[in-house]
């Protein structure tokens, strides 16, 4: 980006600021994300969000949510992304866009519509010309959108993002692949900078380091690490080496966090979700939270400022804090230089510590002079701490006791001028923080706070005789080339702020305010003689109420189909997305198909994602969460000619790109590849052909059919004793194949270890702890022998597991039908009809599925006579998962605790859903719950549903 255009933008970039029209500021940025929350209620977030304290939001756009099927797109009513900005604008706060066409967001697929993963040879996050055309066909839509909303159009979009943590992904040339984003971006209008984040810290394979495109930082750290100033602080000074800014895209919630991060110089903060909302529909991700598997809940919440309903929390009067601190020093903070404490401060003492949890590694020199000391506990406990200066050797406190916090991040002021405020003078220094300033032509009045005691050192012009003090102590230290100095100390009280009024010799007041922490966290407004507001937390009715809810339920055949139309014949098994079905229930069908005589062992499922639950004829053989890989499930009652079905529920693409698992790829598709009837089973442990070797290099002779391998050691499979750390060895055996099988898998159960397979001298894969699968049926002759080769790479100590190979007969005249939100509520509304009445509990076995209706009473349930805001459901229940649709819309997706089978849930609350008050009565009033009882072998139960009304209970003030 050349100079000329940088200063011609509306947002200017320099090491040391950034300024928007000209005017220097600190950027307080809270995800708010329109696609989380109802369209009725956006401009209450947005409210909330400048309430405590923050000036900006950034957005996802994800691709997905827009193009339902490729070709198809929708930006109205809930989708109305102009809408949107459009409130944005005119609540004031600025936007960071962030279009993808990748967004992670812990959504379905990163955003990436899924007709692209089964597009053939697609190569996503490239530069090849299939996937940029596709980026193309969305950024026509999206980018004109944010460039008519720049904020030098009129609107308050102030950047772009292109991508989204890009060096998370293996992307072999990130500069083309962010190059080529670029260009399309700047084809299309778009004007204002652009920007790429790194999420792991690699700002070259996160944005090329491509000329026109600004590199950010994420950062997700622990918030007490106490060398993460360091880190930061190195990410500022390689940056500014280019002349741009520390800029935190993201980072955690915690104002303790970002008060460090603003010691390091960071000029745009932007903690990731502070405020909370749903995944509506079958918009969930899938990700490796679960270690490695886990399913994104529908509750989207980690804990921020405002929860998922709109109750604001305890974090965000520090957020209203902050702001009001940073508004205190105005330019001179949000131009300020970031610097070692240590070349400032010569000792930080502990006085009687214990475990040394206080910190002072980073200073802010403020532009109109003097300096912010950050002052952050890390540990456990308090500490008494005591400073001394480098360039005068001053010691402070002098007459009071400073102390560090736990989990505080205090920001002091040193030697900075009154001039800052229209005062001559300096404030020498502060052990309390400053958080507000009120300042007239002849009156200025400085607010600081602290947990205990506070002490206030300043240089003043000579005071008259008069002093007004209540509760602080003033002590004069004498006089230095015509100035008073003073010495002024308060004792915090909470509710009971401490005050002196000082008369300069001009004329001018000078009033000092001290007050508890706890209470300037609570102030809402400063007079200008010094009166001040303080409120009261918002309060909110947690307590379940009883709702009269009329309950009928009727049950489902498991095996039917709830897809409006018939099944389709398909030609064999194969993922979802190849036959046009992208979220939502799938079923599958098929024929189990044996020769006479062969008995059924079990059941093996072929590359299964996400949720299968699978029948033989009738009987229920279980729920499998397999991730993309194959699961063998023995002693299924099939005989050979059962119908097969496999209900399947894509709970979501995963949203990040993991190995581990196949249904982690970010290109993975949902569904299954085949059901076997499995025949035989043969452990083949024992006794292999064994070398031991000493590289990772493949030896092409020992994996041929015909090497001759009689010199080679006898042993069971990983049973050689090795000195090696990695040890490598091969591996040989060879096996007969039944000739009435057309499928052969190996097992390689419990395996600790990488094992690269050759299955008659071809390459069939790798398999690995977490995907011990491995199908060889495309290297197999029926009948004849199988030579397989394993070159294994184990750890020390670890075991390499038992090695077994099903064979058995893939199932034909293969059915399938699928079924998203919109059909589900029509199956919803024609099974109604034959529901009967019903109470909780209710209780269902093991594999059976049934629809659960409520009707709602209209009654307010806001309290104390307020609107309804709707409710929170508490659900409680065993093996049990729950498809809730409200207003025409699945408004959550629960899987109860209990038994084997339910996978990791993250991401918010596991147990509860939200119906949204402005859907009451503006929709459907009614609850439909879609009820599947999964756990094979054991009865499932939902205990109850609580209801708990989302609104303010009481909100008081008191002022003096």
């Amino acid at each position: 980006m050349n100079m000329e255009t940088k200063i011609n933008m509306p947002l200017q970039l320099t090491s040391t600021s950034l300024r928007i029209g000209g005017q220097a500021e600190l950027i307080l940025c809270a995800s708010l994300f329109y696609f989380r929350i109802p369209r009725a209620l956006w401009r209450e977030r947005m409210e909330q969000v400048k309430a405590f304290g923050y000036n900006a939001i950034d957005v996802y756009f994800p691709w997905n949510y827009h193009e339902l099927e490729e070709g198809s797109w929708d930006f109205t009513g809930e989708r109305d992304a102009e809408a949107f900005l459009q409130m944005a604008a005119e609540a004031g706060l600025w936007i960071v866009a962030r279009p993808g066409p990748y967004i992670c967001s812990e959504w379905d697929g990163g955003g990436l519509p899924a007709y692209l993963f089964a597009k053939p040879d697609l190569e996503i996050r490239s530069t090849q010309p299939a996937y940029i055309e596709a980026v193309a066909s969305w950024y026509d839509r999206i980018l004109p959108l944010l460039a008519k909303y720049e904020l030098q159009r009129g609107g308050t979009v102030i950047c772009l993002q292109l991508e989204n943590e890009l060096d998370f992904y293996d992307c072999r040339d990130p500069k083309g692949y962010i190059a080529a984003l670029r260009d399309l971006a700047l084809e299309r209008g778009i004007e204002m900078p652009l920007i790429a984040c790194a999420g792991q810290g690699g700002l070259y394979e996160a944005s090329g380091l491509v000329e026109g495109v600004v590199p950010t930082c994420n950062f997700y750290p622990n918030d007490r690490d106490p060398q993460f100033e360091a880190k930061a602080a190195a990410y500022q000074e390689r940056l500014a080496a280019d002349d741009i800014p520390l800029m935190v895209t993201e980072t955690n919630r915690s104002h303790f966090l970002l008060r460090r991060l603003l010691s390091c110089g960071a000029k745009l903060l932007g903690p990731y979700l502070q405020v909370s909302g749903t995944n509506f529909g079958f918009t969930n991700g899938t990700n490796n939270w679960g270690d490695p598997l886990a399913y994104m809940t529908s509750d989207y919440d980690f804990h921020g400022m405002v929860s998922s309903v709109g109750h604001v929390r305890k974090e965000a009067y520090e957020g209203r804090l902050l702001r009001r601190v940073m508004k205190a020093y105005g330019g001179s903070l949000a131009e300020a230089e970031s610097a070692s404490a240590v070349e400032y401060v010569s000792a930080l003492s502990r006085l009687q510590p214990r475990e040394q949890g206080t910190l002072l590694q980073r200073r802010l020199q403020l532009k109109d002079g003097g300096q912010l000391l950050f002052l952050a506990n890390v540990g456990s406990e308090e500490e008494a701490v005591q400073l001394q200066l480098r360039e005068n050797s001053l010691s402070f406190p002098q007459a009071s006791e400073l102390r560090s916090i736990p989990g505080r991040c205090d920001m002091l002021p040193v030697n900075v001028p009154l001039q800052t405020w229209g005062l001559e003078g300096t404030l020498r220094y502060a052990t309390a923080e400053l958080s507000d300033v009120r300042a007239s032509a002849d009156r200025t009045v400085l607010v600081f706070h602290a947990e205990y005691a506070g002490e206030i050192a300043l240089t003043l012009p000579q005071l008259t005789a008069a002093a007004t003090v209540a509760g602080m102590t003033v002590q004069e230290q004498g006089d230095q080339e015509g100035s008073a100095q003073l010495l002024v100390s308060f004792q915090a009280s909470q509710g009971a702020p401490a005050s002196c009024r000082l008369e300069l010799a001009d004329g001018h007041q000078l009033i000092l305010l001290g007050m508890a922490r706890c209470d300037a966290l609570l102030l809402e407004d400063i007079g200008e003689n010094g009166e001040w507001t303080i409120g009261q937390e918002i309060s909110y009715d947690t307590e379940p109420h009883d709702v009269n809810v009329s309950w009928s339920a009727t049950a489902l055949d498991p095996t039917e189909s709830m897809a409006a139309a018939s099944e389709e014949l398909v030609d064999g098994a194969d993922y979802l997305e190849r036959n046009g079905i992208y979220r939502g229930y799938a079923w599958y069908e098929a024929n189990n198909h044996v020769p006479a005589g062969q008995t059924v062992h079990g059941l093996l499922i072929h590359q299964g994602s996400d949720t299968v639950s699978l029948y033989a004829d009738a009987a229920y053989a279980g729920t499998y969460t397999p991730g993309g890989g194959s699961r063998f499930i023995p002693d299924v009652d099939a005989s050979s000619s059962s119908k097969l079905t496999a209900r399947v529920e894509i709970w979501g693409h995963t949203n990040f790109d993991d190995a581990r698992l196949p249904g982690l790829r970010l290109h993975a598709m949902k569904g299954l590849t085949g059901l076997t009837a499995v025949t035989k089973q043969h452990r083949l442990t024992s006794n292999w052909r064994m070398l031991r070797v000493h590289s990772r290099e493949l030896q092409p002779q020992y994996l041929a059919p015909e090497f001759d391998d009689k010199t080679w050691a006898i042993t069971g499979f990983g049973g050689w004793l090795s000195p090696d750390h990695p040890a490598f060895e091969y591996y040989r055996k060879s096996v007969q194949a039944s000739a009435s099988a057309n499928v052969f898998v190996l097992h390689f159960k419990g395996i600790q270890a990488i094992a690269r397979l050759f299955v008659n001298g071809q390459a069939a894969g790798t398999v690995h702890p977490f995907d011990p699968y491995m199908d060889i049926t495309p290297y197999v002759t029926p009948g004849e022998e199988i030579q397989i080769v394993v070159f294994l790479e184990r750890v020390l100590g670890l075991p390499s597991g038992d090695v077994l190979l099903y064979e058995g007969n893939a199932a034909e005249a293969w059915r399938l039908s699928g079924c998203e939100e919109s059909g589900l509520l029509r199956h919803a509304q024609r099974s109604r009809s034959s529901a009967v009445s019903a109470a909780l509990p209710h209780t269902m076995e093991a594999g059976e599925i049934a629809w659960l209706f409520g009707d709602l009473p209209d009654a307010e349930n806001g309290g104390e006579g307020e609107p309804a805001q709707g409710w929170r459901v508490q659900v409680s229940g065993t093996n049990m998962k729950l498809t809730v649709l409200f207003g025409g819309t699945i408004v959550g997706r629960l899987w109860t605790a209990g038994g084997k089978t339910r996978p990791v849930l993250s991401g918010g609350d596991q147990a509860s859903f939200y119906l949204p008050g402005p859907w009451m009565g503006e929709k459907d009033n009614r609850l439909a719950i879609l009820l599947e009882a999964v756990e094979a072998g054991e009865a499932s139960r939902l205990e109850a549903l609580s209801f708990t009304p989302v609104g303010v209970r009481a909100q008081q003030r008191h002022s003096e």
